[in-house]
């Protein structure tokens, strides 16, 4: 097992969370011998202070780790000034996230999608190696020339390319997959949030399958779809990859295909550990609205899920979906509703409850009058009616009269039953016979 040392930079304004750290380093299969912080703000030659750099120096030779890893966002620049004056490996919190990564990814997609990452992580480093070398301040890039860094560098930009094309067919796939699932009837939900928050367990408990569950960060990289019902309607249910703080730029693109199924989706499920402190079900619930903004996505119905009910109390609970609430509204985010579950207790009641309330809401649904002139067909029409959206009234007279919301994909199927449709207002009420 590697052996490190941790550097956490707090700014005046903002902390970072020691524990998420500690467990990333512990989810990337590192002994930490030592986590030093500082408060400052950033420095451009180091991130740290020149003085925090020397006490780094002192501890490296008193425990002799591998590397040093760092809790904040280095630029190549700082990259390289730091190993230099301590002589040892250095990397930040992203090509650490990039390590766990790596570590998880089973699938094809997933493998592309972090070899993409890692190198839209290096793209900069290797330009700046190239630049320190024609201002003849060091060897190329892990120890290359000048001239196989340049070639390095193409290498890069090529197999992006090719990546980027491997990834978009992968995109195109899902669509028609997607699209076929719409066509019969399905309603797209997506379990969005904060790395181990329990999306896998949540999975696992709507659908009753055993899709693979760990107490570790980026368990789920790829995506997992299943199906369910809530109230007879046909559901399908997507695992997405886990967000985390400040989420960077280049992962978020990396892993767009796999984030797809958030935007396509009907429904965000948005995934909150409620064991944890409010602090800290604020912060990752700000992080995850982050993400959910530069996807684009905060335009879709979202239901705030607090996971875990049973790790506390009714009173703590009430207490964090007001706080929720009131988070919220200061944003200006449309929130549809803040439940509480425990995924692995299978106690689900109050998110049923709010999709059953939501589903019909939905635009794909419209309220529809449908005659069905041969009494036969009545049985047939009811069942399909029935998966396919919502029965409000029933009139039998010399012709069946039934008023129903409807999902619009679904309209043909009904037609070759030989009925005739007529769209109803909302306050439309079926008249006597």
């Amino acid at each position: 097992m590697m052996k490190v040392i941790g550097v956490i930079r707090h700014s005046q304004r903002k902390r970072v969370s020691r524990e998420e750290f500690e467990e990333l380093l512990s989810s990337a299969g590192y002994e930490v011998l030592d986590i030093i912080e500082q408060v400052r703000e950033e420095s451009p030659r180091y991130n740290i202070g020149k003085g925090k750099v020397q006490e780094i120096k002192v501890k490296i030779e008193e425990l002799k780790p591998d590397k040093v890893i760092f809790a904040n966002r280095l630029t190549p620049s700082q990259a390289y000034n730091l190993s230099k004056e301590l002589g040892i490996e250095i990397i930040d919190k992203w090509q650490l996230v990039l390590e766990i990564f790596e570590k998880r990814a089973r699938s094809k997609e997933a493998k592309l999608q972090v070899e993409l990452a890692n190198l839209q992580y290096e793209l900069p480093i290797v330009k700046e190696a190239i630049r320190r070398i024609k201002l003849g301040d060091k060897a190329g890039f892990k120890g290359m020339g000048q001239y196989q860094t340049q070639q390095y560098l193409k290498h890069i930009r090529y197999r992006m390319g090719k990546i980027r094309k491997e990834l978009e067919r992968v995109k195109a796939d899902r669509a028609v997959k997607r699209k076929r699932r719409e066509e019969v009837g399905f309603i797209l939900l997506a379990l969005a949030g904060y790395t181990n928050a329990g999306k896998s367990t949540l999975l696992n408990a709507l659908t009753r399958e055993e899709v693979a569950v760990k107490n570790q960060m980026f368990t789920t990289l790829g995506t997992i779809t299943r199906a369910f019902k809530v109230s007879r309607k046909k559901v399908l249910v997507t695992d997405t990859v886990g967000f985390i703080d400040n989420l960077p730029p280049f992962i978020v693109e990396a892993f767009h295909s796999t984030l797809e199924e958030i935007v396509q989706a009907d429904i965000i499920l948005l995934v909150l550990d409620a064991s944890e402190p409010w602090t800290e079900i604020k912060r990752k619930f700000l992080a995850s609205i982050h993400v959910l903004r530069e996807l684009k996505s905060l335009d879709k119905p979202i239901i705030a899920v607090l996971n875990k009910n049973d790790l506390t109390t009714p009173e703590d609970i009430k207490d964090k979906k007001e706080e929720i609430k009131k988070l919220a509204d200061s944003r200006g985010l449309v929130i549809f509703d803040v439940v509480s579950i425990s995924a692995k207790l299978n106690d689900l009641d109050e998110l049923f409850d709010a999709l059953d309330r939501l589903i019909l809401t939905l635009p794909k649904f419209k309220l529809f009058e449908i005659i069905v002139g041969d009494i036969e067909k009545v049985p047939r029409v009811l069942s399909l009616l029935n998966s396919i959206g919502e029965i409000v009234e029933v009139k039998e007279n010399e012709e069946t009269r039934i008023l129903a919301y409807i999902q619009m994909g679904m309209i043909k199927e009904l037609t070759k039953l030989g009925v005739e449709l007529k769209q109803a207002g909302e306050s439309k009420e079926l008249e006597d016979s």
